[in-house]
């Protein structure tokens, strides 16, 4: 499985949190980064974007000689690299899972995308997801609509149709009630998946790692709303196993099944 996105020196999100998801659940890891960034559990103190031939050699590289049973776009940062990503991703097999999650804002808040990326990431991206899996910020800046419970939730995923991705996934983690709702839908058919919030702080990179497992379970022929409720349940373990690394919010336990 290939894993497009930037990387983490903490360890906690990115390509890092994307390669121990994989091998936590039987899938090799492969990777494209796009940026790399100076983190650690109090924030992120600095970015560096990778210019696009970089992107696409190390796609290329991947692709040609190893080639790939799903794919997972996390941090793309600037607009160039996201019409690269789409275009390289528009040479597989359109048959290949595409797992996209619009990262824009870090867990401290750290802007990750940049504002003239964020309609790029719309009209050229998402026609080519298989599913997204926005929180409710990123839903939010997508559409432009409040989504403050499950009926925005609803509204604002059926906006998100219009940009084409085949299946919606908005993650309610942030409504701030003690049950984690997310909405899965394709249209016609809706999913709720629940599951108790768990009383622990360090939930670093927890976006990135469900949408890894969500990609890692495709790939491993699972239909979509298997592998949502199957990374959903692997993402649970792992928030309720984060622990405390640093001075600030530290990761989730990508190991925890261990």
């Amino acid at each position: 499985m290939l894993a497009i996105a930037g990387s983490d020196s903490g360890g906690g999100a990115g390509i890092q949190a994307d390669l121990k998801t994989m091998l936590a659940l039987g899938v090799h890891g492969m990777s494209v980064i796009t940026a790399v960034t100076a983190q650690n559990s109090l924030g992120v103190h600095g970015i560096w974007q990778l210019p696009v031939e970089a992107v696409a050699a190390q796609f290329s590289a991947v692709v040609d000689d190893i080639g790939v049973d799903a794919v997972k776009v996390g941090m793309l940062g600037a607009k160039d690299v996201v019409a690269e990503v789409t275009r390289l991703l528009g040479t597989l097999d359109p048959a290949i899972p595409v797992v996209v999650d619009p990262v824009a804002v870090s867990k401290h808040g750290n802007t990750l995308l940049a504002d003239d990326a964020l309609d790029a990431l719309r009209t050229e991206l998402l026609p080519r997801a298989t599913i997204i899996t926005p929180n409710l910020d990123e839903a939010r800046a997508l559409t432009g609509l409040p989504v403050t419970d499950l009926e925005g939730m609803r509204e604002a995923a059926a906006r998100l149709f219009d940009f084409g991705p085949a299946w919606v996934l908005i993650k309610g983690g942030h409504l701030g009630s003690d049950r984690c709702t997310d909405l899965l839908t394709n249209g016609p058919d809706e999913i709720t998946l629940t599951a108790t919030r768990a009383e622990n702080r360090h939930t670093h990179g927890t976006g990135c790692t469900l949408a890894s497992a969500i990609a890692s379970y495709l790939a491993l022929g699972r239909t979509v709303p298997d592998a949502v409720r199957a990374a959903k349940l692997y993402v649970t373990g792992a928030i309720t196993a984060g622990f405390a690394l640093g001075a600030g919010i530290g990761p989730v336990d990508h190991g925890w099944k261990r």
